[in-house]
Parts: structure tokens; sequence; C-alpha cells
């Protein structure tokens, strides 16, 4: 894996340093350029949690990931220039779902002067990373919370009042990388997974989150969100391409699939 043709990929022009600013900069930078999406579970083709499949992946094909792939490739970057990264094990909406959630999430412990997370795969989360503390805190715009839950060191992070998913928890410790492969082949291939389901991608862009929920196009800003409704597997393509740099005319053919479920699963009304 070639860190100078990641650092292309995203935009990354200066030195990088084993400091805040550089993991500030890449975090910030890696998600305005590159989407989260989970593509991919639908077309048949469901990723693993290799990163030098999430390179191969994202920088030399240019496309985006989810969040085994994203924070994967972000971590091994991120240990090539130097950094001490922790990957560790998420479970999204835990307190709803139960024990089925442990490790539907990866998420990067990053030790500098103090621990940080950082987090390239929460879909509509934080562009810039955080102190591993408990708090509030903002970042452009948005607030976040972290919560410490006193339940055998579970942790929960709180997106912001706009975000598509309300919070994950987690364990300050090393993920099981086994159970991470056994989440991740779940989520790619169940058909009770939401993967596999709909269509779903996330951008960043300044104070501004694009988001692709089904046949809905969201713009989430720290006030709140506007939503348009998708008409055609046509524009389907044509938002991939112009929201999300994704050059996929493949995706039509999943328009049907998508149309089948939106109703059951984002039955909120769109207005443009």
């Amino acid at each position: 894996m070639d860190v100078q043709a990641y650092l292309d990929r995203i935009g990354y022009a200066g030195v990088p340093r084993i400091d805040l600013q550089t993991l500030t900069d890449l975090h910030r930078l890696h998600l305005k350029a590159i989407p989260y999406e989970s593509l991919d579970v639908m077309l048949g083709a469901p990723p693993s949690i290799d990163p030098g499949a999430a390179y191969e992946k994202i920088v030399r094909r240019r496309r985006g990931g989810w969040c085994y792939e994203m924070n994967g490739l972000l971590g091994a970057m991120l240990r090539e220039i130097g950094f001490e990264v922790t990957e560790m094990a998420g479970a999204v909406l835990r307190a709803d779902r139960g024990p089925i959630t442990h490790g539907n999430h990866l998420l990067l412990r990053v030790d500098l002067d103090r621990p940080y997370i950082a987090d390239m795969g929460f879909g509509d989360g934080m562009i810039e990373p955080a102190p591993l503390a408990p708090g509030a805190f903002q970042r452009r715009g948005f607030n976040f919370r972290i919560e410490e839950l006193h339940e055998d060191g579970w942790i929960r992070f709180h997106n912001h009042a706009f975000g598509g998913a309300a919070y994950f928890d987690f364990q300050n410790r090393p993920a099981d990388r086994a159970q991470l492969a056994a989440t991740s082949d779940w989520l790619g291939s169940s058909p009770d997974s939401v993967f596999t389901q709909t269509a779903l991608a996330f951008r960043h862009g300044d104070g501004v989150v694009t988001g692709l929920l089904g046949r809905t196009l969201n713009r989430i800003r720290p006030d709140g969100r506007t939503t348009h409704l998708i008409a055609s597997e046509a524009e389907l393509v044509e938002v991939l391409a112009h929201e999300f740099g994704l050059d996929l005319p493949e995706a039509a053919s999943l328009w049907p699939a998508i149309c089948a479920k939106h109703d059951q699963l984002f039955a909120a009304p769109a207005t443009s």
C-alpha cells in the first residue's frame, strides 16, 4: 500500500507528521474526498475487512467503502506514517437491538498526547477526530457527546441530532478481528441486514453531509435536514456520480429492490 497514492487520493499536499494536526487534516480530507458507501453489498460483492482490499478498492479503483473499509484503510495509512493505532469494535444501537450488534462497527483509537477516536465509517458522524474522553464536543457546527456507561467498560458515542443512527457503543480495547469478520459477513449477506436491502452513501462537505438512504437524497446541516425523493434509476446513477463521485452505471439494476424496500425502511415524507 502506497501512502503517497492515498495522500493524493484525499488531496493532502503537506508532509505528514505524527501529530494531532496531521491526524485532523487526514480525517477531514478523507471524508470530503471519499464517500461512505455500501453498494457492493447490493451488487453481490460483499467487501472484506482486509485493509489491502480496501486500498485496492478505494485508492486504486476510486470507490468508497463502509466502516470496515474506511477505517481499515485509514488505520493502515496512519500506521505507515508512524501513528499508534488500535482498532476497536463498535455496536450500533446496542441498547435497542442487543448482542447481535457487537462488531457491527469499526472505529480507531489513535494515541498521541492523549487517546483520540477517529471514525470514517459512521456515515453522517464527525468529520474530525475527538479526544476519547467523556463530555460534549462540536465538530464543524455539529454537536456530539461521549458518555461512559459504567457497564463492563462500555462507552457510548452520541451522534448529532440529525444523524441517521443515534449512537454506537464501544469498549476501549482492541477489537476481536474474528468477530469483526463474522459480523461483516453477516451484514453483507443476510436478508435481515439493511445493507442488503437498500442503498446507503454519505459524503461530507463544509458544514453539510449529503446522504443517500434508499430513494432519498438528504442534505444534513447543524440546523436540520432537507430531503429529495429520487425519481428514477437514471437519476440514481446521476446522483451517485455527481454527489458521491461514484461512476456506477450498474447501480441502475438496483432500482427495483431500492423501490421495493423504500417505503418500508424510510417512510418519512419527502420534500424537495
